[in-house]
Parts: C-alpha cells; sequence; structure tokens
C-alpha cells in the first residue's frame, strides 16, 4: 500500500484558510431546550446533552501529524482516498473535521475506538452489515498495533479509517443505507437534513468522547422501530438453530383430521410461537389445539383465517426464515427513511398490510381495515396533510376510469347513469340531459355521480391535498374488506369504518360529535369541514411489522418493493447525501 504522502505536496503545507467560517457551530445553551425535549430530533438533543455535560477534550492533546494533513489533502483532491481494501466515503466532512482538530488526532482514547466497534458490530442487529464499515481493516489495524504504533503514517491511516467508519454509521443508522427516491421512483418522502451544522456535530461528538451514545440516538427512536430490531434477533436466532421444517404437500387438511404431516406442522407452528409446546396423545391429529394456531399463523401473515391447512397456508409456511428475515431488514431501512421525526398526531396506512393506523400524542388509539390500489393502479407512497373532510360528496370521475370503463359501459347500456345515480356535466358545473349526448362521438363533458348509498367515495372523503389525487374514503364495497387481499382500488384508500375514523379526527371539534356526524350523513347534503389543526397523513409500505403486544405480522409484497431494498442493503455502501445538506459537504 503507497502511504498518503508519496503523493502530496511539501508536509507543512495547510489546505487554503477561511473554509470553516462558513460553517460555524450554532449550539443554543441547554437552558433554552429543555422545553422542546420531547419533541427534539434525537441527534439535535445529543448535541445539547454533549455540550452541557461533557469535557471538552479526552485524552492527552497530541502533536499535529503531517501525514494526516497530507492525507487529507489528497481526499479533498480527488474526492476518494483507497487506505487498502478500505474506500473512505467522507470525502467532504473528514477534511473540514481534521481542520477543526488542527490535523491533530480526535480518536485519543481507546475506549472511544472501542465504544465505535461496539456500534459497528451491532449495526447487524439494524439489519446492516458491519463490513460496511471497515471493522475489518479496523480490528486487523488494532490487532497490529497501529494504535501504539509511533509510526505517524499508520496512526494516520488508522485515525481516517475509524472516522469514516464513524460517519458511515451515524449517517446509515440516521437516515437508512439507501436513498429511496433513486431506488423507487414511487416512493415519496425524501431523507431532509435538519439543519444541524454536520462538521460541530461530530466535532462536538469526538471531543466528548461520548460514541456509544451518539450512536444509540442516530437511529429512530420510535417504538415501531424497536419492536423491529426484537423480532430480527429472534428470526436470526430461529436462523441459527436451523430454521423450521417444510410442510410436504398431501392435500389439504381440516380439523379432526389424522395425518402423518401433522407432527412436521405442530413443530412449525411451535418454532415461530403460533402453537405453545407440549406432549400430545395422538401427535398425528389435528385437534383444536392445532387448529388455533393455524389460524394465529393465518391471521399474521395476511391469510384467510379458516384454520385449514390449504394451498396458501402450505406455502407460506414454507416461506423460509431467511426472507422473514429479508422483510424485517427491508422493514427496518424503510423505517430508518421515514421515522427520523415523526409527529404525536399522525394518521399511518400500511399499504401491504392493508392497515389504517391512528396516532395521538404518540399512541395508537385506533387500528381499521382498508383496500388499497390494484398492483398496477398502485397506491403511492408519500407524507401530507389532512385540511378537511367531505359528507356526502360527490364524485367526478376521473379521466382513465372514464375512458375505460364508465362511457363504455354508457355506449353498452343508457340506464347504467341512472342506476348508478350519475349526471353528465359541463366544464361550469351546470347539468346536461344524458339523453342530448351524441354517445357514439367525442364526449367534450365530465361524469359526477351524486351523494347517496351507491357513490364510490361513500358518505365521507378525508381530503390532504396531492400531486396523486389520492385520499381516503368510505365505499359500497363493504364485502371485500373481509378478503385477505384487499388491493382493489384505483389507488385511493377505502376505510372499512369510516365515520368512526371522522368521529375520531373531529374530536374536541365543537359541533361535531357522532350525533352531529350521523344526522349530516343522513341529510345526504354534501357537506365540508375544515381541520383547525392539519393532520399528518403518512402512506408507508411495509411487509413486516410488529405489534404492540410482540406479534410479528408478515404481508405479502403486493407491488413487489422488497427485492430491490434487500439488494440495496446487501450492496456495498455508497454515499448519496441527504437534501439540504450545506454544499460544502456535498459530493462534486
Amino acid at each position: 500500500m503507497r502511504p498518503c504522502p508519496s503523493v502530496f505536496r511539501g508536509e507543512g503545507e495547510l489546505p487554503p484558510a477561511g473554509r470553516l467560517a462558513r460553517l460555524g457551530v450554532t449550539l443554543r445553551p441547554p437552558d433554552m431546550e429543555v422545553a422542546n425535549m420531547r419533541r427534539r430530533r434525537p441527534l439535535s438533543w445529543l448535541l445539547v446533552l454533549i455540550a452541557a455535560n461533557s469535557p471538552l477534550t479526552v485524552g492527552a492533546v497530541e502533536p499535529t501529524n503531517p501525514f494526516l494533513q497530507q492525507c487529507v489533502e489528497r481526499f479533498q483532491a480527488e474526492g476518494t482516498l483507497d487506505l487498502g481494501d478500505a474506500r473512505l466515503a467522507a470525502a467532504r466532512l473528514i477534511p473540514l473535521l481534521c481542520e477543526r482538530f488542527e490535523f491533530q488526532p480526535a480518536w485519543t482514547d481507546r475506549a472511544m475506538v472501542e465504544q465505535l466497534l461496539d456500534g459497528v458490530r451491532g449495526a447487524a442487529s439494524h439489519g446492516l452489515d458491519p463490513a460496511d464499515y471497515h471493522l475489518q481493516a479496523i480490528e486487523s489495524r488494532l490487532a497490529a498495533g497501529q494504535w501504539q504504533s509511533s509510526d505517524p503514517v499508520a496512526r494516520a491511516e488508522l485515525e481516517l479509517l475509524l472516522t469514516d467508519s464513524l460517519a458511515r454509521l451515524a449517517f446509515t443508522l440516521h437516515f437508512g443505507k439507501l436513498d429511496p427516491e433513486q431506488l423507487d421512483p414511487v416512493w415519496n418522502l425524501s431523507r431532509e437534513w435538519n439543519g444541524t451544522d454536520p462538521v460541530g456535530l461530530f466535532e462536538q461528538v469526538l471531543r466528548s468522547g461520548r460514541i456509544r451514545e451518539f450512536l444509540e440516538a442516530a437511529p429512530p427512536q420510535y417504538p415501531f422501530y424497536g419492536r423491529l430490531r426484537e423480532a430480527l434477533a429472534r428470526y436470526r436466532t430461529i436462523e441459527a438453530a436451523g430454521g423450521w421444517p417444510a410442510i410436504p404437500d398431501g392435500g389439504g387438511l381440516k380439523p379432526g383430521a389424522t395425518d402423518p404431516r401433522v407432527p412436521a406442522l405442530r413443530r412449525r407452528l411451535e418454532i415461530e410461537g403460533d402453537l405453545a409446546p407440549g406432549e400430545v396423545a395422538d401427535p398425528t391429529l389435528f385437534d383444536a389445539e392445532v387448529e388455533a394456531a393455524v389460524r394465529r399463523f393465518q391471521e399474521r401473515t395476511g391469510l384467510d383465517p379458516d384454520g385449514v391447512l390449504g394451498k396458501r397456508t402450505t406455502a407460506e409456511l414454507n416461506v423460509p426464515v431467511g426472507r422473514r428475515i429479508e422483510q424485517l431488514r427491508a422493514s427496518l431501512e424503510r423505517a430508518r427513511w421515514v421515522f427520523r421525526d415523526v409527529e404525536e398526531d399522525l394518521l399511518l396506512v400500511d399499504i401491504a398490510g392493508f392497515k389504517l393506523h391512528l396516532f395521538r400524542d404518540g399512541e395508537e388509539i385506533w387500528v381499521t381495515r382498508v383496500q388499497v390500489g390494484k398492483p398496477y393502479t398502485s397506491t403511492p407512497i408519500f407524507k401530507a396533510a389532512m385540511t378537511h373532510l367531505v359528507f356526502n360528496p360527490t364524485w367526478t370521475v376521473p379521466p382513465g376510469i372514464l375512458n375505460k370503463e364508465v362511457l363504455p359501459a354508457v355506449r353498452r347500456d343508457h340506464s347504467y347513469l341512472g342506476a348508478h345515480n350519475m349526471s353528465v356535466v359541463r366544464s361550469d358545473g351546470s347539468v346536461v340531459d344524458p339523453s342530448t349526448v351524441d354517445w357514439s362521438g367525442r364526449f367534450p363533458y365530465s361524469i359526477r355521480q351524486e351523494p347517496g348509498p351507491k357513490n364510490s367515495l361513500g358518505r365521507v372523503k378525508f381530503m390532504f391535498p396531492n400531486e396523486y389525487f389520492v385520499y381516503l374514503h368510505d365505499t359500497p364495497s363493504k364485502q371485500l374488506f373481509d378478503r385477505a387481499d384487499r388491493a382493489f382500488s384505483h389507488g385511493c384508500i377505502r376505510v372499512e369504518d369510516p365515520l368512526r375514523l371522522a368521529e375520531l379526527v373531529l374530536a374536541g371539534t365543537e359541533g361535531w360529535d357522532r350525533d352531529a356526524i350521523d344526522r349530516v350523513v343522513a341529510s345526504e347534503q354534501t357537506t365540508t369541514v375544515f381541520l383547525k389543526q392539519h393532520l399528518t397523513v403518512m402512506l408507508l409500505y411495509w411487509t413486516a411489522e410488529v405489534t404492540r403486544l410482540g406479534t410479528v405480522l408478515f404481508s405479502e409484497d403486493i407491488y413487489e418493493r422488497d427485492g430491490a431494498v434487500i439488494a440495496g442493503l446487501n450492496h456495498p455502501f455508497e454515499y448519496r447525501p441527504p437534501r439540504g445538506l450545506p454544499n460544502e459537504l456535498r459530493l462534486p
């Protein structure tokens, strides 16, 4: 390996001065921050904690290392720096940070290094690969004695590896390893930098020596994330023990049957916790306990909970534990994308799980079933603010549905409009007599469905303005909520109990209790109610989640999005900066 000094200018030459003036640290005093502690982003709050309670330096001050300075200059000039098999990623952060330390070592205490290594090894518990954070390169250098070495080249290289490892790990835990917008064009939630001076952030952390606390604060602090990590650890334990047995094919099995496959079925259900282990008189009997366990498994995996071992249930039981681990890893990555700073009042739609969750003051208060978009009219992923509700809404048929479905139906049967309570309207809203329309020619009008029991939007819609014209609404297709797979819509989200949702959303709004809602609905008069406090709505996509009681739920990857996430997690680390990062820290 060629040492850094061999490719550089004279040892004493410093990088151009004045570069740091644009990036001063602007921490406020701790007493000004306490009032907002609950809602604070974890990394910002950690800065205050460090500033208030930590010494300014750890260990003895060491002299300037000219070889470190020359390595940094090469890093600045070329944008990359290879140290053996390790390529550094923080091409903007490290030079600026080294300037802050005047090219003296920032890693002055071996305890800091051990805290970092604990965090790197623990990256696996977040579904990440410790190899992305120079684990082998750092461990081999420490084993070779580079920490105690008097060789300034060896110490400079170790210093750079440690800092790059910390930057990579903190970045990944906080923002996720992948850029969701680049990975998946339908993921419309960007990763935003919160405005904290990143150079100052890492300077404070390194001067304090509190590496462990910094890394613990980096990932989402939301309970959802912690439960996923616990589930990942559990499923990795199952994998290490050999996974679970495959259930052989052999036709359907119903309760009361005796079959040689039942012992394997029992063992399979025991491993995931759906069936309590224990001795039974006849292990080949599909008894009531096995039936109940099969139902629990079916409910957890999005199947019809009929208690019968059919083809779909057998196929789901035979999904390997490695695939379940991949689903948990994908959900952890998606959680890092979106759960950095979550509002305490939140409506969250789990698209793949066909569920809606409502949170107040950070606590889940209600869950209901939903229907979402078909795979070819998929529900988009985004965040918006609910501004108003409309009771007894009209529905203007979108152009795509109009041309592909409604107009052909009207041309086949002119009674279609009346049967569906639809009107032909001009652009100014005036109604056109359908008997005067030339249905065989160009159609210059819109078709509007009037309020009523057959309206496609049902009795209420929940509006959160967005570029996709997607919203939550009631539906006359109530029977579809009993289906396990509920991808039926053109992209909007149909809510099973929309009036209960309206009641919860309007709770505390004067004049809008449940009786008032029922009266308005019964009137069939279109009525709009604006929210005084907008409600954050997030449409998200998970194929694995964990309930508050610890039950692990798996959903079918209906839009086939997990594969790209898993492939990205398994690919070597590539730095892609979040939006809002200072230009000085963005790659060229």
